[in-house]
C-alpha cells in the first residue's frame, strides 16, 4: 500500500509538472515596464498607451524609476529575478543600458528601451534588444521650420531691426539625444535658410516647467526686449517659459514673444488655442507606447517584432514627428 502511494505521488508531481510547464508555455505573458519618471508629462502618455494596449493581452509589472539610475537597476534586477517574459526600458541615464542589457542577456530576457536611445555599441551587444523612439533631429527641424514659417510671414519680428534674430535656448537634460539634436537642428533649418541667428543664452532645465520659470524670470531681468524667440526642448518648458512671460505682462496690449515647444500635450495644445504657444511638435506618445509594448509583446511570445511593426536596421522602431502649429492642432486634441 505505502509503495502505491508513493507511485501515486510520483505520478501527482509528475501531471503538476506536465500542468506548469503548459501553462507557462501557454499561458499570458508577463512583461516589466520602468519609466524613468512617473510625473515627466510625455511618459505618463507613453505609459497610458502601454497599459491600453497591454489590456488582454500581457499582465504588466510598471515601476516609477524616480530619475535614479539606481533604483532602476534594482528595478530591472527584481524584474530578472521574477523571470518575466520580457522587460521595457524607458532608462533614466542611456549610458546604464549596456549593463541592462548584460543583465537580460545572461537571464535570457528579451528587453526592448523606448524614448531614451542607447548607444549603437550597446545595442550591438545581443539580438533580443530593440529600441522605440523618434528621430530626434527631425523634430528639431520641424520646430526650425515653425520658426521659419513665423520669421517670413510676421513684419516685426526682428524686433531691433539689426537683420539678426536674437534668441534663448531652453534645452533638457545634458547629454540626452533628444536635447542635443532638437538643439541643434533647429537652429541648423533656420541658418540653412539663410536667416542670420544669434544665441543670446543657452541653458537646462531637465524638461521641467518650474526650472523653466525660474530660468527665464532671469533671462528676462538680464535680456529684456533684446529677447526675439524661445525655443525649448518640450513642451513642459515651454510652458514654464510661457507662465513667465505672463507674469511679466506679456500675451496682452499686444505684447508678445514667439515660444517654441516639442510634445504637442494637451496642456500644449490648449497654449496654441490661446495664442501663447507659436508652434510645437508631435512626438507621438500613443504610437510610441503602442510600438513599445507590440514589440515587447513580441519577443514575449517568441515572435519576430518585424511581423508586427516595421523595424529598421533589425533593431529600431521609429515613431514619425509632425508639426503642430495653430492651423492644426484641433485635429491633434482627443
Amino acid at each position: 500500500m505505502k509503495k502505491v502511494l508513493i507511485a501515486l505521488l510520483f505520478v501527482a508531481l509528475a501531471l503538476s509538472f506536465v500542468t506548469c510547464r503548459r501553462a507557462a508555455s501557454t499561458g499570458t505573458p508577463s512583461i516589466g515596464v520602468a519609466i524613468y519618471k512617473f510625473d515627466d508629462t510625455f511618459m505618463s502618455y507613453t505609459r497610458n498607451a502601454i497599459q491600453a494596449n497591454a489590456e488582454g493581452k500581457a499582465t504588466l509589472e510598471v515601476v516609477d524609476s524616480q530619475n535614479a539610475q539606481p533604483t532602476q537597476n534594482d528595478q530591472v534586477d527584481s524584474f530578472l529575478s521574477k523571470k518575466l517574459s520580457a522587460i521595457a526600458i524607458n532608462p533614466v541615464d542611456r549610458t546604464a543600458a549596456g549593463t541592462i542589457i548584460d543583465k537580460a542577456k545572461t537571464a535570457n530576457t528579451p528587453v526592448v528601451f523606448f524614448n531614451r536611445e542607447p548607444f549603437a555599441e550597446d545595442m550591438a551587444k545581443w539580438d533580443k534588444v530593440y529600441y522605440v523612439g523618434a528621430k530626434a533631429e527631425q523634430s528639431g527641424s520641424m520646430q526650425g521650420e515653425i520658426a521659419y514659417d513665423y520669421i517670413q510671414a510676421t513684419p516685426g519680428v526682428d524686433k531691433n531691426g539689426d537683420g539678426v534674430i536674437q534668441y534663448l535656448m531652453l534645452k533638457g537634460e545634458p547629454g540626452h539625444q533628444d536635447a542635443e539634436l532638437r538643439t541643434e537642428f533647429s537652429i541648423k533649418y533656420l541658418t540653412d535658410k539663410g536667416v542670420k541667428v544669434q544665441e543670446l543664452a543657452t541653458d537646462t532645465a531637465m524638461w521641467d516647467r518650474p526650472q523653466a520659470v525660474t530660468k527665464m524670470d532671469a533671462w528676462l531681468a538680464r535680456f529684456g526686449e533684446q529677447i526675439e524667440m524661445v525655443f525649448c526642448n518640450n513642451d513642459d518648458m515651454a510652458l514654464g517659459v510661457i507662465e513667465s512671460l505672463r507674469n511679466a505682462g506679456y500675451f496682452q496690449g499686444g505684447k508678445y514673444l514667439p515660444v517654441l515647444g516639442v510634445d504637442a500635450t494637451a496642456p500644449a495644445l490648449q497654449a496654441l488655442s490661446e495664442g501663447t504657444l507659436l508652434g510645437t511638435v508631435l512626438n507621438d506618445a500613443d504610437g510610441q507606447g503602442k510600438a513599445t509594448f507590440d514589440v515587447a509583446f513580441a519577443l514575449a511570445s517568441g515572435s519576430d517584432p518585424a511581423s508586427v511593426t516595421q523595424v529598421t536596421d533589425g533593431k529600431y522602431v521609429w515613431v514619425p514627428y509632425q508639426k503642430v502649429t495653430r492651423d492644426n492642432y484641433q485635429q491633434f486634441q482627443k
